[in-house]
């Protein structure tokens, strides 16, 4: 059973920085590429970033390229989502997802390409 629990949500104003934090157990976690999405009110679950296995490679939407950064730490079975320049428009439930595909580099973007989510972290940027 796969267990991923998110932290480090807040209030922010615009300009500020928040660090998320997301613990994944229940498998091997070196072994499997993370992705972190958000979802705002009305609308859909969108992809945020995501880093590959050995944590060599990230991969960022647009909207966040620049600003978002993602890390890991095997060690620690940690995956992290440093956000700063943050703007209203970032406001959401931030949600990482994980997914164990064997060796390889892979780039996955879409929510159906990950089965292994946590309970979300919420993120509300004032301006």
């Amino acid at each position: 059973q796969v267990q991923l629990v998110e932290s480090g949500g807040g209030s922010v104003q615009a300009g500020g920085s928040l660090r998320l934090s997301c613990v994944a157990n229940g498998r091997p976690f070196s072994t499997c590429t993370m992705g972190w999405f958000r979802q705002a009110p009305g609308k859909e679950r969108e992809f945020v970033g995501g880093i590959t296995n050995s944590g060599i490679r990230t991969y960022y939407a647009d909207s966040v390229k620049g600003r978002f950064t993602i890390s890991r730490d095997n060690a620690k079975n940690t995956v992290y989502l440093q956000m700063s320049s943050l703007k209203p428009d970032d406001t959401a439930v931030y949600y990482c997802a994980a997914e164990w595909l064997g060796s390889g580099i892979y780039y996955l973007r879409a929510p159906s390409d990950f089965h292994s989510w946590g309970q979300g972290t919420q993120v509300t940027v004032s301006s």
